[in-house]
């Protein structure tokens, strides 16, 4: 299984070097550095675990940490927090609201790598069987499979990605550029390159049933999964 992890931190240093850690353990990083773009991500791109610091411009750690942990939409993301405050009532607060785990800054590499290992464990045993069902499509993310109406799906890795993202917010508009990251292409890529994978993924939903299963533009915006109202 390759997971999915935000880091976020408006230290570059900090950024790149966890960053690092991360790609050398397999893992696709995703990386915000501040408060409302930490959870716009959260929210589009379902990462398996946030690295947060918590003194963050615009929102707080704290603030991202309880805002996360009050949605039953993504409360069950782990949270990891990075924090160069040595008051232990800090570190009380962000455990309250449901961090899973601390570091304090300067940390060790062979810290972190630890502590992340052992997160990571534990969710993988929490999230074993753990789905989404939007209808009669159901995605099953541990195995990194879906099915439409008992059928499955024969999707490649991107496409698997995308209607991950798109189901987990189904009904909603997901925009462009966080589709473009579950791409996961290179930094000189655009968002064209969702078109041709949304299209890609819209005909492999065309299974010739009603009601459809469609994903709509969005001009401007991005694009919806909703299934199509029945007249």
């Amino acid at each position: 299984m390759r997971y999915r992890i935000l880091v976020v931190d408006d230290e570059p240093a900090i950024v790149d070097l966890v960053r690092q850690l991360l790609l050398r353990r397999g893992c696709e990083v995703l990386t915000a550095s501040d408060g409302d773009a930490a959870l716009q991500a959260v929210y589009d791109l379902r990462p398996d675990l946030v690295v947060l610091d918590l003194m963050l411009p615009q929102l707080s750690g704290w603030e991202v940490c309880r805002r996360i942990k009050e949605d039953e939409t993504v409360r069950s993301t782990p949270i990891l927090m990075l924090t160069a405050r040595r008051e232990e009532r800090d570190l009380v607060e962000g455990l309250e609201l449901g961090a899973d785990d601390y570091v304090k800054k300067p940390f060790s590499i062979a810290e972190l790598s630890a502590r992340i290992e052992t997160i990571l464990r534990r969710s993988k045993k929490e999230a074993a069987g753990k789905q989404i069902q939007c209808g009669d499509l159901r995605v099953d993310l541990e195995n990194e499979s879906a099915l439409l109406r008992g059928a499955e799906l024969s999707l490649s890795p991107t496409e698997f990605r995308l209607l991950e993202a798109l189901a987990g917010r189904a009904g909603k508009t997901v925009t462009r550029e966080s589709l473009l990251s579950c791409i996961w292409t290179t930094a000189e890529s655009d968002t064209r390159a969702v078109d041709v994978h949304v299209s890609r993924l819209r005909r492999k939903l065309a299974d010739g049933k009603s009601p459809a299963l469609i994903i709509q533009s969005r001009r401007g915006r991005g694009y919806l999964l909703q299934w199509e109202i029945e007249t």
